[in-house]
C-alpha cells in the first residue's frame, strides 16, 4: 500500500460504531508506538465528546474559543493548521465543544450538495438558513464529505501519520473521517455483540464508497480487553473469518493502559512495565510495512 496520495502523510482512521470499545485507547497506545519508532504523528479527535482530547491531556483546549475544528470542518479548511497542539509523544487537534453541532452542520452540506447534483425544487439557501456557518457557496462537488481532506490539504506541517479518532456512531463526521483517511483500523471487544457493529461498519464503508470517489482499506482489526473465556476464543475466530486478508491483534485487559491514559499519555511515555506494549509495536510496524516505510526510515 502506498502513502495517502502517493507523497502525503500517511492517514488512517480508528473506528467503531460500539461503544466502550476502548476505541481512542487503542489510537492513542497506536500513536504512541509509532511515535516510539521516530515517526511524526498529528493525532485529530474527530469525536465530539472529545475523550481523546482528555486522553492527551488537553481537557483546557475542548472549551477553548472559536475558531476550532468545527469551523475548519464548515467554514475555512486552511484554519487546521492553528489548531494544532504540540505535544512530546504526537501534535494534536483537539475536538471541542463547538463540535457537537458538526453532525448538523455536516448534514445540511451534504443535502446541498445532493441538490447540486439531483436537482429538485428545494431551494440551497433555505437550507443554508439552517446551518451556522455552512453556506451553498461553499458546496461545490457531489457530496460534502470531503471537508477534513480538504482541510489537511492546507497544513505546511509535514508528518508521518495522520491519525483521526472518528466519533463512536454513524453519520456524516465519522464519513468525513473514513474518506479523508481512506484507511481504517478497526477496534472491537471479544464479545457476540461485536459482530453486529462490525457488520453495520461495513455496510456503512460500502455506502460511502457508493456517494464518493473513495475505496475504504482496511489495515486490521485491533480485538481489544481480551480474557480467557469461550466467547473470547469464538470471537477471535470470527474476527479471523471476516477479515482473513488482515491481521488480528489481541489487547488483553490491562490496568497500565488506563492508568496511563489517565495520565494524558500512551504507555510508551510511562515509566511503567507492561507486555500489551509489544502489541502495540507490532501494530506500529505493521502499519510501516503496510505504508512503505522502509527498516532504514526507523532511526537507530
Amino acid at each position: 500500500m502506498n502513502r495517502q496520495s502517493g507523497t502525503g502523510p500517511a492517514r488512517f482512521c480508528v473506528t467503531n460504531a460500539k461503544g466502550g470499545t476502548g476505541k481512542t485507547t487503542v489510537a492513542i497506545n497506536v500513536a504512541g508506538a509509532l511515535n516510539d519508532r521516530g515517526r511524526d504523528v498529528l493525532f485529530i479527535d474527530l469525536d465530539p465528546q472529545g475523550n481523546a482530547t482528555e486522553g492527551v491531556g488537553l481537557v483546557d483546549e475542548y472549551d477553548a474559543d472559536p475558531p476550532t475544528l468545527f469551523d475548519a470542518l464548515t467554514g475555512d479548511p486552511s484554519a487546521l493548521g492553528d489548531l494544532i497542539c504540540e505535544g512530546e509523544e504526537m501534535d494534536v487537534i483537539p475536538s471541542s465543544i463547538d463540535m457537537l453541532q458538526a453532525e448538523h452542520e455536516l448534514t445540511i452540506a451534504d443535502l446541498i450538495a445532493r441538490v447540486n447534483t439531483q436537482g429538485g425544487t428545494i431551494d440551497q439557501a433555505a437550507l443554508a438558513s439552517f446551518a451556522i456557518n455552512i453556506t451553498p457557496e461553499m458546496v461545490t462537488g457531489s457530496h460534502a464529505l470531503d471537508t477534513l481532506d480538504r482541510a489537511l490539504a492546507t497544513l505546511e506541517t509535514d508528518y508521518d501519520y495522520v491519525i483521526i479518532d472518528c466519533p463512536p456512531f454513524y453519520g456524516k463526521l465519522t464519513d468525513t473521517g473514513m474518506y479523508a483517511a481512506q484507511n481504517v483500523l478497526i477496534p472491537a471487544l471479544t464479545e457476540a455483540t461485536s459482530e453486529r457493529a462490525i457488520e453495520l461498519l461495513m455496510d456503512q464503508m460500502a455506502a460511502m464508497e457508493r456517494q464518493t470517489d473513495a475505496s475504504i482499506n482496511t489495515l486490521g482489526v485491533v480485538a481489544n480487553r481480551v480474557e480467557t473465556t469461550s466467547e473470547d476464543e469464538t470471537m477471535l475466530e470470527w474476527f479471523n473469518m471476516a477479515f482473513p486478508d488482515s491481521p488480528v491483534w489481541e489487547v488483553r485487559k490491562r490496568v497500565a493502559l488506563q492508568r496511563a491514559f489517565s495520565a494524558g499519555q500512551s504507555i510508551f511515555a510511562t515509566e511503567e512495565s507492561c507486555d500489551m506494549a509489544a502489541v502495540f509495536e507490532d501494530i506500529a510496524a505493521e502499519l510501516d510495512e503496510q505504508f512503505g516505510f522502509t527498516d532504514t526510515e526507523v532511526p537507530a
